[in-house]
C-alpha cells in the first residue's frame, strides 16, 4: 500500500511541476493575444491540461520503467515517454470533448490535438529530466562524505594572507 501511495504523490507531483509549466506558457500566450481572446482564460486551461498531461506521463513511466530513476535515462527516451503521455492525453482528451460536444467531428480534432499534446508532453519531459539533472549536479554531498573530498583541489586552493602583527 505505501508503495501505491508513494507513486500517487509523486504522479500529483509531476502534474503539479508539468501544470505550473504549462501554466507559464499560457501566461505568455495570454500576454500575446490579449486578456479577452477566450472564454477560459488561458493560463488556467493550460494549467489544468498540463497538470492532466503530467499525471498521464507519470502513469507511462511508472508502467514502462519500473524501478529507474531519472539519471538512469537517456533524454530522448525520457522525451519519447513524455510524447507517448502526452499523446495519450490528448487523444483521451479528444474523446472526451466529442462526448459532450454534439456534432464535433472528433477525427480533425484528433489529428490536431494528438500530435501536439505529444510535442507538448516530450517537451515538458526532456526540459523536466534536464532540470532535475541540474539540480542533482548542484546538490549537496553525502553526510558520509570525507572533509577532506569536499575541500578545495590542489589547484583551486589559495594561501591565506600574511598574519599582521
Amino acid at each position: 500500500m505505501n508503495k501505491w501511495l508513494r507513486r500517487i504523490r509523486g504522479a500529483i507531483k509531476m502534474g503539479l511541476t508539468w501544470g505550473f509549466a504549462w501554466f507559464a506558457a499560457g501566461m505568455v500566450l495570454l500576454l500575446i493575444v490579449g486578456p479577452g481572446a477566450a472564454d477560459v482564460p488561458f493560463p488556467l486551461g493550460f494549467g489544468m491540461l498540463g497538470f492532466l498531461a503530467g499525471m498521464s506521463f507519470s502513469a507511462v513511466v511508472v508502467s514502462l520503467e519500473g524501478r529507474r530513476r531519472f539519471d538512469q535515462m537517456s533524454l530522448p527516451r525520457f522525451a519519447g515517454w513524455g510524447g507517448l503521455g502526452g499523446g495519450l492525453f490528448g487523444t483521451f482528451f479528444v474523446f472526451a470533448v466529442a462526448a459532450f460536444a454534439e456534432g464535433a467531428t472528433y477525427i480533425q480534432n484528433l489529428v490536431f490535438l494528438a500530435p501536439l499534446f505529444a510535442a507538448l508532453g516530450a517537451g515538458s519531459a526532456a526540459g523536466l529530466l534536464a532540470l532535475a539533472r541540474r539540480a542533482e549536479s548542484r546538490a549537496l554531498p553525502d553526510a558520509g562524505a570525507d572533509a577532506a573530498e569536499l575541500g578545495p583541489t590542489e589547484d583551486e586552493a589559495q594561501e591565506l594572507p600574511a598574519s599582521r602583527g
